[in-house]
């Protein structure tokens, strides 16, 4: 099947939409209910786990898809839930798919030095490299060169020269935080030069001091999001701040990505421990019932039904946080259960995984199809840790 092919640039000006059908919102989260119940046995049966994630990834290869090209941040988010469900499972399936990947890609990145997102993909060329056998299968070039210009080089936006405002630092909007961070951590661990650690730490903290709201605990998108620094404040309908979810998805999906690879001794990893921390607290609270995470946090009614591509990202990493003893399993367990069950409710009977909310910068509806391969990603990380669970 043709790739199909979507715009990734984000929408500088939000659209906020109508609110989606009640009588629809209130079917779907009639079958989220009814389905956690029966699913809930599932979540302990390790075979039935690790099914769903096979039949994610089967039908995600046979329907691919990307924003720009095949080494873009899209079909990298796809890759690192490939890449921790082998890890999980050591199911050869998953990593015949990851060496497929890496070898139909060449090993390329994607060719926007100063972007973070064009890096994404190299988490699991990376992981080939730590972890398989075979000598000389992957090249790391293009990777090192990507990461040598991308910390070490001048650009508009390190700068603070682009004509756009709101692109002041390298890594301007929330999602980078997922898309390059980790991949410089496992770098460093192949490397064993902390110059790539110490450098994205300093972004990591521009970021941290630009984007991220105390007084929530979340971060918003970009500049665009925050209150008190633009002509006009955007605001939810309710009066509240805009909080993506699936923003903050990538936040908290990458701090445990970065924290499993850090050196325990790295001197700065109790700020990542501290951020991981309040963050998972705040999730947890923000939790609906039903299990699932609407798109914007602040204000559920906005779209009122559950989101797969957040909810997946909160899942692995609030899963990752008790199998490594930050989170406290008795309180964490529950949300995570309720959570998984209503991820399986959404996968179709063929594997597709639904309710996945489309490219974007801010909060939107998803359907019952629709779908994208960072949400099959999202779907494998959450199940990767969940197998993990005891």
């Amino acid at each position: 099947m043709n790739p199909q092919i979507m715009n990734d640039e984000p929408n500088n000006k939000p659209l906020r939409m109508k609110k989606i059908n009640p009588f629809k919102t209130c079917l779907m989260l009639l079958c989220i209910l009814g389905a956690s119940i029966g699913n809930a046995q599932q979540m302990a049966n390790n075979s039935e786990i690790e099914k769903a994630m096979i039949r994610a990834m089967e039908w995600q290869e046979d329907h691919p898809i990307f924003a720009v090209s095949p080494t873009d941040w899209t079909n990298g988010a796809y890759q690192i839930g490939i890449t921790r469900a082998y890890d999980a499972t050591k199911n050869q399936i998953f990593l015949a798919a990851l060496k497929n990947l890496g070898y139909r890609n060449n090993w390329n990145t994607h060719d926007r030095f100063y972007h973070a997102d064009d890096v994404t993909v190299s988490y699991g060329y990376l992981y080939l490299e730590l972890n398989d056998t075979r000598k000389n299968y992957v090249d790391l070039k293009p990777t090192t060169t990507f990461l040598n210009a991308h910390l070490f080089e001048p650009n508009p936006w390190k700068e603070g020269t682009d004509k756009q405002k709101f692109k002041k630092i390298l890594w301007w909007w929330c999602d980078a935080l997922f898309m390059a961070p980790p991949v410089i951590t496992l770098y460093a661990k192949h490397t064993g030069d902390m110059k790539y650690l110490d450098a994205m730490h300093d972004y990591y903290m521009e970021t941290y001091n630009l984007l991220y709201d105390k007084e929530e605990r979340l971060f918003a998108r970009d500049m665009n999001y925050q209150w008190g620094v633009n002509e006009k404040d955007l605001k939810e309908e309710n009066g509240k701040k805009i909080f993506w979810s699936r923003g903050n998805g990538w936040v908290l999906g990458g701090l445990a990505l970065i924290l499993n690879d850090m050196p325990e001794d790295y001197k700065h990893r109790k700020f990542y421990v501290d951020l991981y921390k309040e963050m998972a607290k705040r999730i947890k609270e923000l939790q609906p019932e039903d299990g699932l995470w609407r798109t914007s946090l602040l204000s559920p009614e906005s779209f009122d039904h559950g989101e797969v591509s957040g909810s997946g990202f909160y899942t692995f990493a609030l899963a990752w946080g008790v199998n490594n003893g930050l989170l406290d399993k008795a309180e964490y367990t529950p949300a995570i259960t309720k959570a998984w069950s209503a991820l399986m409710a959404c996968q179709h009977e063929n594997g597709m995984v639904g309710w996945v909310q489309n490219i974007g910068a801010d909060p939107q509806p998803a359907s019952v199809d629709s779908w994208q391969n960072f949400g099959t990603g999202a779907f494998l990380l959450a199940g990767s840790e969940v197998l993990r669970m005891k």
